[in-house]
């Protein structure tokens, strides 16, 4: 009799490790089950780029970036156009439009804004200099003195000027091309003392509008050109007959 009872404790022993083992078990798959299905179904998150990766850059910021990653003793044109791309049509007329205004200089000035306008009548991205011109090291102190002067102002007329009003990139850029020829030719060729202002001054406006995006101020300064081309063809004209009427008395 003790021993039947001994191998009834056994089997019941037995019977209540397997049933423990099982519980094991199904724990384990129901914990581990809904998991691996819950990862297997879960999306597939794409890389984004940061929200800020294509916001529009402040001109006068742009230049602080410039001055804190120039070399430290010379940088060159092409350097300069590489980190600027396609902002560098505005930047570089709005520098030869402000030296335009002095007459000692103008003409030279004029001469070097062709290069830009005609680029971006072409359409292209940047403007393209000679290999020897882009490649020619220049002294980083005068960046850094430019910098200093022109930032500050920036930051100051970006309080009114900012992105507004979008336009076509690719007209924008041929029309403000076409005008800054047209304007650079009564720059260069009006016999007028001091004519070479007016029209120096609307070429950095329109520079200085294209550089900030900002359409609202482009269209005024488009505006003002046209209204400055209009004055120059009437002068042109009015000496042109005054000369004839001399020639005639005579």
């Amino acid at each position: 009799m003790p021993e039947e009872i001994r191998q009834a404790r056994r089997s019941q022993r037995a019977r209540g490790a397997s049933s423990w083992r099982m519980g094991v078990e199904t724990t384990q798959s129901v914990s581990v089950g809904p998991s691996a299905e819950q990862e297997m179904r879960r999306p597939k998150l794409k890389p984004t780029a940061h929200p800020d990766a294509k916001a529009f850059i402040p001109a006068s910021v742009l230049l602080q970036r410039l001055h804190d990653e120039a070399p430290t003793d010379h940088f060159t044109l092409g350097w300069l156009m590489g980190r600027l791309h396609r902002r560098s049509f505005g930047l570089i007329m709005l520098l030869l439009a402000v030296v335009a205004i002095a007459p000692g200089v103008s003409i030279v000035a004029g001469l070097l804004l062709m290069i830009p306008a005609f680029q971006m009548i072409a359409g292209q991205h940047m403007p393209v200099f000679p290999h020897r011109i882009a490649i020619r090291p220049l002294p980083t102190r005068h960046l850094a003195a430019l910098v200093q002067q022109a930032v500050p102002v920036l930051r100051y007329l970006e309080k009114l000027i900012h992105p507004r009003w979008p336009t076509p990139l690719d007209a924008t850029k041929r029309l403000v091309g076409a005008i800054v020829v047209l304007l650079n030719i009564t720059l260069l060729f009006t016999p007028v003392p001091l004519s070479n202002v007016v029209p120096a001054l609307v070429i950095a406006l329109i520079s200085l509008a294209y550089l900030e995006e900002d359409g609202l101020l482009l269209s005024i300064a488009l505006l003002a050109s046209v209204i400055v081309l209009a004055v120059e063809l009437v002068a042109v004209w009015e000496t042109i007959l005054g000369a004839k009427w001399i020639f005639g008395l005579r």
